[in-house]
């Protein structure tokens, strides 16, 4: 029995920004209400490491972690949904990243009009 090849970064980056679209709702329209980047922000926290550690001390710590959390949710209501899986938080985080650069592309393009 042969496996299927798991998708590489940037094809699981994007199947999940599909899904954040048609499962999250949130649309290109609901992308651009969010101008102080609010996307950008979710996206960061997903990527931390929070496993990471320098001469035995832990990179990121829980109090930065939470204020971090509360930033997001005081911005924008959100808050970042727990995740033990590295590889699918940095999915997420992609497709965030992705989210907010197609965000900016867009302002960018209606004020070139």
């Amino acid at each position: 029995m042969t496996q299927t090849p798991k998708p590489n970064g940037v094809e699981s980056i994007a199947a999940e920004r599909k899904r954040q679209i048609k499962a999250e709702g949130w649309t290109l329209e609901h992308d651009d209400s969010h101008t102080l980047g609010e996307l950008a922000l979710a996206a960061a926290i997903y990527a931390i490491p929070y496993d990471a550690e320098i001469a035995g001390e832990r990179l990121i710590k829980q109090d930065d972690h939470i204020g971090l959390d509360m930033a997001l949710e005081i911005a924008c209501g959100w808050k970042v949904k727990p995740n033990t899986d590295k590889r699918r938080r940095l999915e997420i985080a992609g497709a965030l990243i992705a989210a907010e650069i197609d965000r900016l592309d867009r302002i960018e393009s209606r004020r070139s009009k």
